[in-house]
Parts: structure tokens; sequence; C-alpha cells
């Protein structure tokens, strides 16, 4: 071999082989101290996709198991509510039967029914008033609550509660106290129409066009009626309760003076004559034991309605229990094997860096050797 001195080829592949060197040792510096395997894309393309895709997944039973925790809270409080219930209807069933006897006089038929009257009105507040982050449970509203209980969109990551036996004790439980209303008739004034039936009432004003539709379950109390009118009407009309003629709805708009003379004018009724005088669905009447006994009968059926529907929410209950448990495995198995493809392996890591840190400081060591070997040509210039 020649000696050269404007080429160094030692010198430049020795250079070669320490830049390779130290690029393998940052990249190696860069995975221990991120502890991921995979920090961009170049490092495993394949491996960063299913990395990512299984990240998704975790994320989303993650959440998935949340849900499902929520809807065990959501089955809880609707089968808590449900409880009381039965145990007001076990009393009110208590006090049926002692009503059944004909050892009391109208002075104790009348102290029964003033507790069952009482106990009956606590059972139709709790209908309305249980709910779960603002949705209604137990008044009829809802045939069906749906919960995502999976990390992906198809059918199997939804499990759907249906509410028909809930339902059922709802609508009973709304006129057990004898309020319910029936929406059977309609005043119409001019220039106003007023429609209404046993589960909806429209109001149309026609100069203006000014409207609104109200929708309720049917045998719901006058209560329930009023705050559905009221909540649709806007600001367009006021609707108040009136003992006479049911609901009256007054316009607000005084510009439509060619059809209503002036804003608080009464312009429509609906229910007339109706509030508390429609059939309930379930009537208790304890004045003799003939009555007493078909109140027994009738409490009988309520009392299994609500078993019922307590047992088809245990039920749901336990579905969602075994939800829980099943997402935290997958999540568990799915978290591994995204940490087998995108983790760094430490030990082996170190192994790697250390080498790469042996062979850097020996590739220094023989750049240098490299750089005084040309030096040797000076020998001939003397």
């Amino acid at each position: 071999m020649g000696m050269q001195i404007n080429t160094n080829l030692a010198a430049n592949n020795t250079y070669r082989n320490l830049a390779a060197t130290q690029n393998d040792m940052s990249k190696s510096l860069e995975k221990l101290s991120s502890g991921l395997r995979i920090n961009r894309a170049a490092d495993d393309a394949a491996g960063l996709a299913i990395s990512e895709g299984l990240k998704s997944q975790v994320g989303g039973l993650t959440v998935a198991s949340r849900n499902a925790q929520d809807a065990v809270s959501v089955i809880q409080t609707a089968e808590g509510s449900l409880n009381e219930v039965q145990s007001i209807l076990q009393r009110v069933r208590d006090l049926a039967v002692q009503a059944g006897n004909d050892s009391n006089n109208s002075a104790s038929r009348k102290a029964i029914t003033t507790e069952a009257t009482a106990l009956t009105t606590e059972l139709t507040r709790i209908s309305a008033g249980t709910n779960f982050n603002g949705t209604q449970l137990l008044d009829g509203s809802k045939a069906a609550l749906s919960f995502q209980v999976g990390a992906n969109s198809d059918a199997s990551s939804q499990i759907t509660v249906n509410l028909a036996n809930v339902k059922t004790v709802a609508n009973a439980l709304k006129g057990l106290d004898g309020a319910g209303v029936a929406l059977t008739g309609a005043k119409n004034n001019t220039g106003v129409t007023v429609s209404a039936t046993a589960t909806d009432v429209t109001i149309t004003q026609a100069s203006g066009g000014a409207s609104f539709t109200a929708t309720f379950t049917a045998g719901s109390t006058s209560a329930v009626v009023l705050a559905s009118l009221q909540s649709a009407a806007g600001s367009n009309f006021t609707v108040t309760a009136n003992a006479t003629t049911g609901f009256d709805i007054v316009s607000n708009d005084a510009s439509k003076t060619g059809a209503i003379a002036a804003t608080g004018t009464v312009v429509g009724s609906v229910g007339a004559g109706t509030i508390g005088t429609a059939a309930a669905p379930l009537a208790l009447d304890f004045s003799s034991a003939t009555s007493a006994a078909a109140s027994i009968a009738t409490l009988d059926k309520q009392i299994a309605a609500v078993s019922t529907a307590r047992a088809d929410l245990g039920a749901n209950q336990n579905r969602f229990e075994s939800v829980i448990k099943n997402l935290a495995v997958s999540k568990e198995n799915l978290t591994a094997a995204g940490s087998r493809i995108r983790d760094t392996d430490m030990a082996e890591e170190m192994v790697t860096y250390t080498r790469s840190s042996i062979l850097s400081q020996a590739g220094t060591a023989m750049l240098a050797q490299a750089n005084q070997s040309a030096q040797g040509v000076l020998s001939l210039l003397r």
C-alpha cells in the first residue's frame, strides 16, 4: 500500500464507524431515558401502528369500565327507591287488611285512610323525584337506558337496560293517590286553538303562529301535567292550574289584539273538570270491608309488579358487575401486550448501550492513531 497524505483512508474508515457507534449510543440513551423502545415511527413502524391501536383499546376500556360502574349506580338508585316503594306498599296492604275488619268504626276507617293517603302521596313523590344526574328513573318517561360498556362502536359494546317493568310500576304509582288527570276537553277562544288527548296537548295562536305542544304519560298527576305544559309553553304563553277549568293558558303577546283582547286574558283551558276525578290506575278504598278486600287484591298485584321490576334491575346489576370484571381482565392483557411492543427492556438496552460506549471510546482512540499514521511521511523528507 502506498503512502498518501491527501486522503487518510484509515481515518475516514475509523470516523465512519465511530459516527455509527455514537448514533447507536444516542438511540440507546433515548430509550433508556424515556423507557420506550419506540420513540418515533422510524424505530418500528409496524410496532408503532399496533401499539397505538392497543393504546386506544386500553383507553376505551378504562372509560367503559367507569361507564359500567355508573350503570350499577343508576340501577342501585332506581332499585333503592323501589325498595322503599315496596315497604310503603306493604304498610298500605297492612292497613287494607286492618280496614277489612268490621270492628272498625267510621273514625277508625278515616284514620286508616289518612295514613294510607299520606303513604300513597309519598309513593307518587318517589316516582316523580327519583333521578340520577337529572335522568328520571321511576316516572315512566324512560322506556330503556343505553350504556357504553366497550371500547368500540359495535353493538356488542353497548348494553340496553329495558325499563318496561319499571315503567309499568311508575305509571301505576302516578295514579295511586287518586290525583291522576286525563285531558279530555279543551276550551278554545278566538284566534287560539287548544286540542288535547290523554297524552298530549297542543296550543296554537292564529295571529303570529305562536304554538307549543306538551307530551306526557297518560295518568300523570296534575302537577306533572302542569310542569310539562309550563315547560313547553316557553315565553309565548303562561300556564296555570285552575281547580274549575283544569289548566288555563294565557297569551303573553299584547300585539295579538286582533285575536285576543289583551295579555292576561285566558285564551284556552285544558282538561276542564278532570283534575283529581279521572280514573286512577290504582284506586284504594278503605270505607268498607268489601272495598278493603278489593284494595288488598290491587296492592298484591302492585307488590308483585314491584318485585318483578326489582328482580329485573338486580339481574342487570349482576350483569354489569360481570362486565366490570371482564373489562378489568381485558385491560390488563391489552396493557401487557402494548408494553411488550412499546416499552424498553432496560437490561437488554443497557447491554447495547455499554457495548456502544466501549466501541465509541475505542473508535475515538483509533481515530487518533489513524491521524498520526500519516506523519511517517515526514521522515522521508529529511
